[in-house]
């Protein structure tokens, strides 16, 4: 047996499942030579070590931050995968029976809390964001995953603070207007809760896609990237590409535990203060803005969708009383 399937056997239950408890590659080294056949050196053991770690279908997994390695997880639920802010009837989501009801809907509770929380922790830190909802009802086409973002993150950029509302300074709006340069900086942002080697593709290129009429896209992932491998591959991709990538720290069972995403969204500033001290934010690659819009992709939009509408008539409210708010459905 070669050295590769002996390892896919015998690593599974040398590794532990947790990156925080991860084995340093001596120690493994030492461990796998127990139930290894074979005369192989160290040299060749790491060799394979680090090579299988890049491969999603392999046992072992490196960690992000340090030289260890763990179990690298099953590949992902149906639920975790692009269409999971979609309505349960469509995307994968429509392999469920009604067997799994509890599962889609804890799934589902699972996405709406980290869409508040999101919301909430760029309104904290000065970002306006705009949320798509409509898009992705229960019958609108898959390709619209293609085509909107989860969230739309508006910097302004003529002074004032970053409160919930402030001013806007006229003097350097008038100026960026007569130059025809926007006010604003626009990310659209593409919201997903669990990252993998499997589905980080397919992550990456529809906020790429969702992206292209703003200034700039940012992927926002709810869980840990603890796989140096696909932190890495991000991190390539981010280069070439220019979209950003940032982490919030929350596994599975931390969502589980904040409040409903009501309760989030309404949250008192030491609430707020708490929830927020549960977040571990990791930027893996920092998104790069375009100088400009693309005028005609948004006025596309804005033919095709409500939403798009309502987010340019808000924009240009916010202009005409020249005063940055946050959006409120009216």
């Amino acid at each position: 047996m070669s050295l590769r399937k002996q390892l896919i056997e015998i690593l599974p239950a040398l590794l532990p499942g947790n990156p925080a408890d991860s084995l340093k590659g001596t120690e493994l080294i030492r461990l796998t030579r127990l139930q290894l056949v074979g005369n192989y050196s160290d040299a060749s053991l790491r060799y394979h070590f680090s090579i299988m770690s890049c491969d999603p279908g392999s046992p072992i997994a490196k960690v992000e931050k340090g030289q260890g390695y763990y179990r690298r997880s099953e590949p992902l639920p149906a639920l975790s995968g692009a269409q999971e802010l979609l309505s349960l009837t469509q995307g994968r989501l429509d392999d469920l029976t009604a067997n799994d009801q509890e599962i889609v809907d804890g799934a589902m509770l699972r996405i709406r809390k980290f869409r508040a929380v999101v919301t909430r922790y760029f309104e904290i830190n000065g970002r306006f964001p705009f949320a798509f909802r409509q898009a992705f009802g229960k019958d609108s086409p898959l390709c619209n995953l293609w085509k909107y973002p989860e969230m739309v993150l508006v910097d302004w950029e003529t002074g004032g603070s970053a409160d919930e509302e402030m001013t806007l300074d006229d003097t350097m709006l008038a100026f960026k207007q007569r130059l025809g340069i926007p006010p604003f900086r626009l990310h659209a942002a593409r919201l997903r809760i669990q990252p993998s080697l499997q589905t980080y593709r397919e992550d990456f290129f529809q906020t790429l896609a969702v992206s292209m009429w703003a200034q700039g896209g940012e992927l926002v992932y709810a869980a840990p990237i603890e796989d140096g491998a696909l932190a890495d591959s991000l991190r390539r991709l981010s280069a070439s590409f220019g979209v950003g990538v940032i982490s919030f720290g929350l596994t599975a069972e931390a969502l589980d535990e904040l409040p409903r995403p009501a309760n989030i969204l309404n949250a008192h500033p030491r609430e707020m203060e708490a929830i927020m001290g549960k977040l571990d934010i990791n930027r893996i690659a920092a998104p790069r803005s375009r100088p400009q819009l693309d005028w005609a992709a948004l006025t596309s939009m804005r033919h095709e969708s409500e939403e798009a509408e309502k987010l340019v008539l808000w924009l240009t409210r916010c202009i005409d009383e020249r005063r940055a708010e946050g959006f409120r459905e009216e």
